[in-house]
């Protein structure tokens, strides 16, 4: 999509945001809404900040995620202001504010003090932010019932949110090409994680998560932090989760690698991949989410017994008796927006047989979700499965074998549309 096509859907994208949160205000009773933009916080004991990523709504208004100390001010029948904190200062530089279309829907102000500005307002104000700097700011904080309402708000994308999310899954699939090119070269966690920021051209602190990279066994670990500097004596696998921030926007693509002549494992992966496609094909209007991570056991069981991995067990046997969960422990996936794990994921818990699921709702036009299978060799699951009166159903070298390939997960970015869905990671090459 041109650029110009993208710009004048965001100015159509805030119209239409006008219109929800309008909605919520007056169903509320609110004659007015102050959102904080937020600032990053000291760290305790220095003199040193996080890295700032912005407030959700204030993003999800503006797309600028960098944005610190900022305010924007909604009310109905008006047009919102904002004011951007822009100070004279010869320890930082400001960000450029590039002039868009988008700027002729919303009224800009730049100002040079941090604290919320001066508002002559009547009625009822509602301000929703961090509370660490609404302290001094007059009006309801961060009322519950509203925040839920503004949460739903982001539940259907517009068209310009679509766009945007399908140019981040464009850039990160660049670095994970990037990166799988560079683990068959034989670098090391720390390697490919520069391969996947010089293709994305986005800073590791700039992205929307911390990059999980794991080789070998560490790709067990769901959820792994670290990034060794050296590459192992011999390198069996990548499991690379990771994706960019495009106008605030974030993509959240997981891709694994076996390694030339790790014949079963690579079986494994073609077959987790086989999974993954059939299950983002489940992805359609009316389709109850929680029945897609059901479908996943399912597969996984299928697996299993294909592999060689158990045997005397039935596919009902071996998810009935949480089998599967030793090998698929997550959840099948999540919203995805402003933020990876967006909100209102769940209007109800998670059910007993999915406790980790993040979503938990019917699919509807406009949402947009991720659909992530796994299948992991951790041994803190594992092992008692092997001690325990199963265990001989087990095929312990054939377990032994995979184990220093740590685990496989494939992850996709896909969109609910009118009549199915459309996966954006696929589309861009995934």
């Amino acid at each position: 999509m041109p650029d110009t096509e993208l710009l004048s859907l965001q100015r159509d994208h805030i119209q239409i945001l006008q219109q929800r949160y309008e909605q919520v205000l007056v169903a509320h009773g609110y004659d007015s809404l102050l959102v904080s933009a937020g600032a990053a916080p000291m760290r305790y004991g220095d003199d040193q900040s996080w890295h700032f990523q912005g407030y959700g709504p204030f993003l999800h208004w503006t797309g600028l995620a960098g944005q610190e100390h900022s305010w924007l001010l909604i009310r109905p029948g008006q047009v919102p202001i904002l004011w951007l904190y822009q100070p004279v200062d010869f320890w930082h530089a400001n960000l450029d504010l590039p002039e868009e279309p988008w700027h002729q829907a919303v009224e800009i102000h730049f100002r040079e003090q941090q604290c919320a500005p001066p508002m002559a307002l009547t009625g009822k104000l509602a301000v929703i932010g961090d509370p660490a700097l609404l302290a001094k700011v007059g009006g309801e904080h961060n009322p519950a019932d509203l925040l839920a309402d503004l949460d739903e708000t982001r539940v259907h994308k517009t068209p310009y949110e679509i766009a945007c999310l399908a140019r981040a899954n464009e850039i990160a699939m660049l670095g994970h090409k990037a990166a799988r090119d560079a683990f068959l070269a034989g670098g090391s966690e720390f390697e490919v994680s520069l391969a996947y920021q010089r293709a994305t051209r986005q800073r590791e602190a700039e992205a929307p998560y911390h990059s999980i990279i794991g080789v070998n066994e560490h790709a067990g670990t769901l959820h792994y932090q670290y990034y060794d500097t050296e590459a192992p004596a011999r390198s069996r696998s990548l499991l690379i989760d990771a994706g960019v921030r495009f106008r605030g926007y974030c993509s959240d693509i997981t891709r694994t690698t076996p390694a030339a002549g790790e014949g079963r494992f690579s079986a494994l992966v073609q077959g987790l991949e086989q999974l993954q496609r059939r299950l983002c094909k489940m992805v359609a209007p009316g389709v109850d989410y929680v029945a897609i991570h059901r479908k996943t056991h399912e597969g996984i069981a299928a697996l299993l017994n294909a592999a060689g991995v158990v045997s005397g067990l039935d596919d009902a046997t071996l998810i009935e008796r949480g089998i599967t969960r030793a090998f698929f422990p997550h959840g099948i996936g999540h919203f995805l927006g402003i933020l990876v794990h967006d909100v209102a994921g769940k209007r109800q818990p998670s059910p007993a047989d999915a406790p980790f699921l993040r979503l938990t709702r019917t699919l509807e036009p406009g949402m947009v979700v991720t659909i992530e299978p796994g299948f992991y060799l951790i041994p803190s699951l594992l092992d008692p499965l092997l001690s325990g009166p199963l265990g001989d159903h087990f095929n312990h070298a054939v377990i032994d074998e995979l184990r220093g390939c740590g685990g496989i997960r494939i992850e996709d970015n896909v969109v609910v549309t009118g009549d199915g869905a459309t996966n954006l990671t696929r589309e861009a090459g995934g």
